[in-house]
């Protein structure tokens, strides 16, 4: 049995991850969601992936700017006990974050399919711009759950590499949009 790899996220209309929380994570125009106004249905993709979701993969600049917010937050309470995998070359044990439930390190998207290969249900991808464009080139997302904001940066981050590639094709699972312009997309990866 193959468990399925589903990359959630953040997305401007241009295409850019960067930042949606704060400019403490890098880019001049971070924190684009909390400046969109909050309209609740535009946001209950998040519930319906908990009731989905058995394990949280994460790139390192992302679990190190989740963890330390995740692991206290009522908001985030749900994910407080679940397994936790790191992609990072460089992270040591020491480095993880305590009291947030089971952590392990992968050093390699070679780690990650191998773990793709185990049992288990879905590995949620939160935020991790880097390691999701390796993980889809590396043909390891099965699914994309993108919220999509009406706000246009420019630079920064991307979801996609932008080299020539052979086409990839995506099915339409799931679409919606809200009053505060944010549009639901959910794609299956066509094999």
């Amino acid at each position: 049995m193959t468990r399925e790899l589903v990359y959630t996220g953040f997305m401007t209309l241009d295409g850019v991850l960067d930042s949606p929380g704060g400019t403490e994570e890098g880019h001049r125009s971070g924190g684009w969601v909390m400046k969109t106004e909050f309209v609740p249905e535009a946001f209950s993709l998040k519930e319906d992936e908990l009731a989905e979701t058995s394990a949280l993969l994460l790139g390192r600049r992302s679990y190190q700017a989740f963890a330390p917010y995740w692991s206290t937050s009522e908001d985030h309470a749900a994910y407080q006990d679940l397994p936790k995998y790191v992609v990072s070359s460089g992270l040591t044990d020491a480095d993880l974050v305590d009291g947030w439930g089971p952590s392990t390190i992968l050093r390699s998207l070679d780690d990650v399919a191998e773990l793709k290969r185990g049992d288990g249900g879905a590995l949620f991808v939160h935020g991790s711009a880097e390691l999701a464009r390796g993980l889809a080139d590396a043909d390891l997302v099965d699914r994309y759950h993108l919220l999509v904001f009406p706000v246009l940066l420019g630079a920064g981050k991307s979801l996609f590499d932008r080299a020539d590639r052979d086409a990839r094709r995506l099915r339409l699972r799931d679409t919606a949009s809200y009053s505060n312009g944010v549009v639901k997309l959910v794609y299956d990866v066509v094999r």
